[in-house]
């Protein structure tokens, strides 16, 4: 039986918090191996969210009586601790949204439409997911500007000795992903945002992979916005984060119009507060927000140190025990990788490998994982995904083997 020992932390017991982990799927125990789509939820985020529907459920910011008050608190609350969380130097640099795809929108709107001219360039990677490249198209078509994309080797890294003839004094923006989520490819983000300083380049950094499995300061690395998901590190589905610098925040129009954003309005003109609350109109996700701080509480008790010792060393293991399958094709850096495994069984469609794994109660994903141009680069129409969290051990990898093992059994 194999283990994985990081620290003192009793990793079955952290299972024991998610509840789902107990289900089962056509008669089998559920393995959950989908958590760079979503993942579960440890029951002290179950419980925030009952806590402020049954107690403290009422808009906040507009209303002076005791519940609009205490909605109020815990939603700043959650503001100040995702600002804790990832190195801001202010809550106010924090802004909520539904997700990453938002966050990245948000940007894309406020930011672009304001700063970016026909005559610059928008630099990506060929890594990207679908929401840190579609809002860049609508930018670059509705303004005229161009897109150029830094190339993905063999071995799933980024070409970076292309980085100089790419990123170029044209360049107005360069956003990248902080982990790939088909390859596991972890980029070195300090470096890039430094390089593209150097050319004047602001940076965009899409931490939906990293921000739940491994520290980040966004201080230290040194980027201008950083967006992550709540529902891919144990919180709520449509709570999101937007980091900015307060400097560009302050410098960016809104977004979307409404209530709450205002300080004044006339039938002529308005006027808008500043960040954060400039571009978070109408009422917002306050349970997300709040469900989304008992979520960092809990990551943070465990300590992103261990749990990103604990996904790799999974991610590893399944990386080589993955390679004993007939026909099988492996994606991604052979070293240190985020906590995901892509590949290709040469006898199945990975849409029939994934069919197949759930009659058995093993939760994969298989597709393109909106990385289409990604796929198109590696000669593929989809992979198979299997993605780990914290709340998986060993033994379900071998569980895997196993099932994928009768699959290629199955469909030879």
């Amino acid at each position: 039986m194999h283990k994985v020992a990081v620290g003192t932390v009793d990793w079955n017991a952290r299972r024991e918090d998610f509840p789902i982990l107990h289900e089962q799927a056509h008669g089998h125990p559920l393995i959950y191996f989908d958590s760079a789509a979503t993942s579960q939820k440890p029951r002290p985020v179950i419980e925030a969210l009952r806590n402020f529907y049954e107690h403290d459920n009422a808009n906040v910011h507009r209303g002076l009586h005791t519940l609009s008050s205490r909605a109020t608190e815990a939603y700043e609350k959650a503001r100040q601790r995702v600002a804790e969380y990832i190195g801001a130097a202010s809550a106010d640099e924090i802004i909520f949204t539904r997700g990453t795809t938002e966050s990245i929108n948000l940007v894309a709107q406020a930011w672009g439409g304001k700063f970016i001219r026909e005559e610059n360039v928008i630099l990506l990677t060929g890594m990207e997911h679908h929401s840190n490249v579609v809002p860049w198209q609508l930018l670059a078509e509705r303004i005229g500007a161009r897109l150029r994309f830094v190339p993905v080797l063999d071995d799933g890294t980024l070409d970076l000795d292309q980085l100089p003839s790419l990123l170029t004094p044209e360049v107005k923006l360069f956003a990248f992903t902080h982990i790939s989520n088909s390859l596991g490819t972890i980029n070195p983000v300090a470096e890039l945002c430094a390089k593209a300083h150097a050319v004047g380049a602001l940076t965009l950094v899409d931490a939906a992979q990293s921000a739940g499995h491994m520290p980040i300061d966004v201080r230290e690395l040194g980027c201008d916005f950083l967006a992550f998901s709540g529902h891919k590190m144990c919180g709520p589905t449509g709570i999101g984060v937007l980091y900015g610098r307060a400097e560009v925040l302050d410098s960016m129009p809104p977004w979307h119009g409404g209530g709450e954003m205002i300080v004044s309005v006339a039938l002529e003109k308005s006027t808008f507060k500043k960040a954060p609350h400039r571009f978070e109109a109408g009422t917002p996700n306050i349970a997300g927000a709040i469900g989304l701080a008992a979520a960092i509480d809990y990551i943070e008790h465990i300590g992103r140190p261990a749990i990103f010792e604990h996904d790799s060393q999974l991610a590893r293991y399944a990386a080589e025990r993955i390679k004993e399958l007939p026909g099988i094709r492996v994606f991604g850096p052979k070293e240190e990788r985020g906590a995901l495994v892509g590949f290709v069984m040469e006898a199945a469609h990975p849409h029939d490998l994934t069919t197949f794994a759930d009659q058995y109660g093993l939760a994969m994903r298989g597709g393109h994982h909106c990385n289409q141009p990604l796929m198109r680069r590696f000669g593929v129409s989809g992979t198979t995904r299997a993605s780990f969290y914290f709340y998986n051990m060993m033994e379900e990898i071998d569980r895997m083997i196993e099932i994928l093992h009768a699959a290629a059994r199955f469909f030879k």
